[in-house]
């Protein structure tokens, strides 16, 4: 196995996935919590991604509100607040 595989293989896989936009500022505060929480996440663009979309659509009752940011065991949040995501992290 390659160095670089060992690597891979050690490192933690994101449990969160955040679902967005580029152009929304909500998913970019959201985003910039996380990154200085230092909190692992997958990032979906929507407007790139249309299965994604519909997952989000599921979650929403067919809306399609950002950020959506969804944890493995199934719960996530809708457009949280700063406080929400907070709270959600434990913190």
């Amino acid at each position: 196995m390659a160095v670089q595989d060992l690597a891979h293989q050690n490192e933690a896989e994101p449990e969160l996935v955040v679902y967005g936009t580029g152009w929304c500022p909500d998913v970019r505060r959201s985003r910039a919590l996380l990154d200085s929480a230092g909190v692992a996440y997958d990032y979906v663009d929507l407007d790139e991604d249309q299965a994604a979309a519909e997952v989000v659509r599921g979650l929403q009752q067919g809306q399609r509100r950002v950020p959506t940011l969804l944890w493995p065991d199934g719960s996530f949040l809708v457009e949280p607040t700063d406080d929400q995501l907070r709270a959600r992290l434990g913190g």
